[in-house]
């Protein structure tokens, strides 16, 4: 045996100190390979839409209901379909809907035991497919070992039949029903969803998305694949002044002062104040926001100052913009360094080509000699703001969470997972770009991305490193071969201060145009090519994107290269709606194959729990397996063979006297 091997079954043996530990977790784990493969659940584009997404969450888009008509619907039961929509209630919002329900009960004492069964009977069929030992580790606390004791218990065995009615007598009389309701609840929903995936975009545009990454965070299993709005809030966690401008651009343009406010505690006023001196005569009429709330929520007056803020950190990002391009000549946009282009005598500029005349050149803190240059009251705006972003301990908590669970992209179970496109030419080809004497492609440059995305928060302060890898964040952000952006521009500032159409098309990159190509054979070849790259099985392969919306209403299918890529942004963000005309898609992988759900608005959680309010969704099976998919399937079936591998090692080893057996 070699010394590396030795030394590795001697640490080994402390987790599994004799042969009876090392064969009996053998056994274990041989056994887990046959259970069936847990189910995954996919999300995108939440866009800071937390009740619908907590809803979604909470009811395992639909899965959950599923299992209540699975125990409690003819021919399995008799129970009406009004009253399995309240019990479904009951189980995403227990707290809530018990004290709902409670006070209505003529006889409290049977409803409880009622409910509890039922609670039991759909805790059952949902740990199924999971072992007893991993099921015991997710029990609640305070009720672990009475749940075990339940939920395997045989009522048709009349012996103990008087035991467990004592159980839930004992629970009723002692005053701990809630609590054990809600413990159960809580079960169900952990044990229904194994892994949940997020394809990218929490942050922007809707009220909350502190909300949804605190839900995240005490999640027991998640990963996040980076999109381009999440990385643009790294990059202003991280202190880049570049990417803390967006940001605030990008909240004021829809009025979404909570984001910033209530959710990180972000001081906004220094800007308000700058705006109120420096923009209070300017010309802000294109700046007012696009959503503004319900009639009559907002005044005039807040509109008009939030206008005023809006203008004023547009320019100061088209400075900081210009600034980090000039830094930057490899990123190969000089001509999105838009402000400096600006011919400020005949009040045009000229875009791919084109020249426009500007709808608003009213630039009251702009030198036409240094266009780029930041005032001293802009250099003092942006320090305090720089200040309040990296000093929110709640910001800086969720921005290391996405760094800990993040990625651009993500290889599992034969999918690949990432928000927007791997850059391609418009032969086909994998795009490629030359950053410090090195070129990259394909694979090798999402892996790139990342690394520099980590060091734009991770490498020292005030490094070299640290600087680059925050710009980076900014060119994921928006920049032109951005494998989470996806476009050729992004063209805002065109939007306000050109305010022509044709100045503000983005162009898809040709990924798109190759990867969704109505010729099926274009469509196959760039799926294979990426297939190929990243390692996945041609046969049984897929592609999950978010980014861009899928236009559902207007006859769009969201599964595309011949079911080899599914698109999940089916228009979360209310803001997309009226375009997708549905509210968003989850997709669900189980044991037995795929299922892609489109949803309808949620309309708010009151109702939801008030009315039995449950989002509508339609289930659309994208693929069924042959056989179902059993753990030794999947990668964490590979994962468990090489460790049956390394005990049979050990165990080897301990009979033949080369580790010894430690108790």
């Amino acid at each position: 045996m070699q010394e590396a091997q030795r030394k590795f079954l001697t640490l080994l043996a402390k987790e599994y100190p004799t042969i009876a530990d090392a064969s009996e977790e053998i056994i274990n784990l041989q056994a887990i390979l046959k259970l069936p493969k847990p189910t995954e659940h996919f999300m995108s584009d939440l866009h800071g839409e937390y009740e619908a997404f907590t809803h979604i969450l909470s009811n395992a888009s639909g899965v959950i209901r599923e299992k209540v008509d699975r125990v409690l619907a003819p021919p399995a039961g008799d129970v009406p379909e009004a009253e399995r929509a309240e019990f479904a209630t009951l189980i995403y919002y227990p707290a809530q809907k018990l004290a709902q329900l409670k006070p209505r009960q003529k006889d409290l004492d049977a409803w409880y035991r009622q409910t509890l069964m039922r609670l039991l009977d759909v805790c059952r069929v949902t740990e199924s497919k999971y072992t007893r030992s991993f099921v015991r580790k997710r029990l609640p606390e305070g009720f672990s070992y009475i749940i075990d004791e339940l939920l395997h218990a045989h009522f048709e065995d009349h012996d103990k039949e008087g035991y467990y009615e004592r159980i839930l007598s004992s629970i009723i009389d002692i005053g701990r029903a809630d609590d054990f309701i809600i413990a159960l609840c809580e079960l169900i929903r952990r044990l229904s969803v194994y892994r949940l995936h997020i394809v990218g975009d929490i942050f922007d545009r809707g009220p909350r998305p502190d909300i949804i990454l605190d839900e995240l965070a005490a999640h027991y299993a998640v990963d996040v694949q980076w999109g381009n709005h999440d990385v643009e809030w790294m990059g202003a966690a991280a202190g880049s002044e570049v990417c803390i401008a967006s940001v605030i651009h990008v909240a004021l343009s829809y009025n979404n002062l909570e984001s910033l406010e209530d959710g990180y505690g972000l001081n906004l006023r220094p800007l308000a104040l700058f705006a109120e001196e420096h923009y209070r005569e300017a010309d802000v009429s294109g700046f007012w926001p696009k959503l503004v709330g319900s009639a009559g929520e907002y005044s005039a007056q807040d509109l008009a100052r939030v206008a005023r803020m809006h203008k004023a950190i547009a320019v100061i990002l088209a400075k900081l913009e210009c600034q980090v391009l000039a830094r930057n000549p490899q990123f190969g946009m000089a001509d999105r360094a838009l402000l400096e282009r600006v011919d400020f005598a005949s009040q045009t500029l000229t875009v791919d080509g084109v020249e426009y005349r500007m709808c608003d050149c009213d630039f009251p803190t702009v030198d036409p000699r240094a266009p780029s240059r930041l005032t001293e009251a802009e250099q003092d705006v942006m320090a305090k703001l720089r200040q309040s972003f990296c000093e929110s301990e709640r910001l800086q908590r969720h921005i290391r969470f996405l760094y800990a669970k993040g990625s651009v992209y993500r290889v599992g179970n034969g999918m690949l997972l990432f928000h927007g496109a791997i850059p391609m030419d418009e032969a086909g080809a994998f795009a490629s770009i030359t950053l410090d004497g090195k070129t990259y492609r394909g694979r090798a440059w999402m892996d790139h991305c990342e690394a520099m995305a980590r060091a734009g928060y991770f490498a020292p302060e005030g490094s070299e490193e640290r600087r680059k890898g925050q710009d980076f964040l900014w060119y994921l952000w928006c920049g032109r071969l951005s494998p989470i952006f996806g476009r050729d521009k992004m063209g805002w500032f065109e939007k306000y201060f050109i305010g022509e159409e044709a100045a503000c098309v983005e162009r898809k990159n040709p990924y798109y145009a190759h990867i969704e190509s109505e010729d099926a054979a274009v469509a196959e070849r760039a799926a294979m090519r990426i297939f190929e790259e990243f390692g996945l099985s041609p046969d049984t392969g897929h592609i999950i994107n978010g980014h861009v919306p899928v236009r559902a209403k207007s006859g769009e299918n969201p599964i595309k290269a011949g079911g080899k890529l599914i698109v999940i942004d089916g228009g979360f963000c209310k803001a997309y709606q009226g375009k997708t005309g549905i509210a968003g898609y989850t997709l669900v992988a189980s044991s037995r194959g795929l299922s892609l759900r489109s949803h309808s608005p949620f309309e708010s959680t009151q109702k939801a729990i008030a009315e039995n309010r449950d989002i509508l969704s339609t289930v659309n099976i994208v693929e069924t397996t042959r056989r179902r998919v059993c753990v030794e399937d999947t990668d964490e079936g590979e994962r468990l063979r090489e460790r049956i591998a390394d005990l049979k090692a050990l165990v080897l080893a301990y009979r033949q006297g080369e580790v010894k057996e430690l108790s």
